[in-house]
């Protein structure tokens, strides 16, 4: 918990990960770009005061996760993100057996979230109901630019896909978190279009699609097909760090997302741990639109209330402390899909 001002905010970090990228564990070259890629994120987008070095960035550990999270991160629940990257790592990048032990030791901390491949194929589906069964999963986090032998990455829509996410259904799974943002070296940035969103948003619509990194840098596509689709979220892993290097733009993004999107379906991360989550809560708590951007009102301490917790509570069944509630009421209605979302009402009444 947070408190600021007189005012706590319950907080849900949505996507963190433990990972191990030490040289040990590298399968080839491709391994070390990926993490030297995360580490340039991590050094150009943070302030000097909460830079680590290399060495410990390539491996943290739990003991390091926890107290990064839960002493000195303000955290009341994280949610772990996984992703595999088994032709980068030899047992790869996400660590399911530490995570998972994480998740037991603190089950009213932490959320365990696995991930499938649907390049698998049918062994990957008997695979995916088995996990769900050991793991009991809510979520599952997709990399569509992983590789996988020849294959360079894959779409939601594609029918295998679609075959893994009717056993989502089958067994219970409902939110799916996929990665939808900037390209990480080696994989390709095309495999990260947005646009496979829409086909599958629109057939599953029992199923919470989360858009990792909120699309970037393909916001406005993005936006459009949340817009349509109200089962489709929108995670700020990356974007938050933007708040203290260039704040115009993460207020350009937020806006963006309140007008089209609306406050009830951002979620707050931090990333971990390519960021700790302490500098990113008190950096979004103090965070006002900036003033020359006219064209969006001012943050409201519900929405960010919402946006650091409520809202991934809500889609997880964590308990969140009555006086920590938001009072249930409609959202405003926004974008161009809220005038007519008003008017229908109106007819309706």
């Amino acid at each position: 918990m947070y408190t600021k001002d007189g005012t706590s905010y319950f907080i849900v970090d949505a996507h963190v990960a433990l990972w191990d990228a030490r040289p040990e564990n590298q399968r080839n070259v491709h391994g070390k770009q990926f993490i030297d890629c995360f580490y340039d994120y991590h050094r150009n987008l943070s302030p000097e005061s909460e830079l680590w070095t290399y060495e410990e960035y390539l491996y943290q550990g739990g003991e390091r996760f926890m107290k990064d999270l839960f002493e000195d991160g303000y955290v009341d629940h994280a949610i772990f993100q996984p992703a595999r990257l088994g032709e980068f790592y030899v047992d790869g990048f996400g660590q399911t057996e530490e995570a998972w032990a994480l998740t037991q030791a603190n089950p009213g901390k932490l959320t365990y979230n696995h991930n499938f491949d649907p390049r698998n194929g049918e062994a990957g589906l008997d695979q995916l109901r088995a996990d769900a069964e050991r793991f009991g999963l809510k979520g599952v986090k997709l990399y569509t630019a992983e590789w996988h032998g020849d294959s360079r990455g894959y779409r939601l829509d594609d029918d295998w896909t679609r075959r893994y996410l009717e056993v989502c259904r089958e067994v219970g799974i409902r939110n799916i978190h996929v990665h939808k943002g900037p390209t990480i070296r080696p994989l390709d940035r095309d495999a990260f279009d947005v646009a496979d969103v829409d086909h599958v948003a629109t057939d599953f619509t029992d199923l919470n699609f989360v858009v990792e990194h909120c699309g970037l840098p393909r916001l406005e596509d993005f936006c459009w097909i949340a817009t349509q689709e109200p089962n489709v979220h929108a995670g700020l892993a990356v974007a938050m760090p933007f708040m203290f290097t260039r704040p115009k733009y993460f207020g350009q993004i937020l806006g963006e997302l309140l007008y089209w999107v609306g406050e009830d379906r951002i979620q707050f991360s931090s990333d971990y741990a390519l960021w700790t989550p302490r500098w990113l809560v008190e950096s979004f708590v103090d965070f006002e639109i900036p003033e020359e951007l006219t064209e969006y009102p001012a943050l409201t301490e519900n929405q960010k209330r919402k946006i650091l917790g409520l809202n991934a509570a809500a889609m997880y069944d964590i308990e969140v402390p009555a006086h920590l509630r938001v009072a249930d009421a409609d959202e405003t209605a926004t974008g161009p899909r809220g005038a007519d979302r008003v008017a229908d009402d109106l007819v309706g009444a």
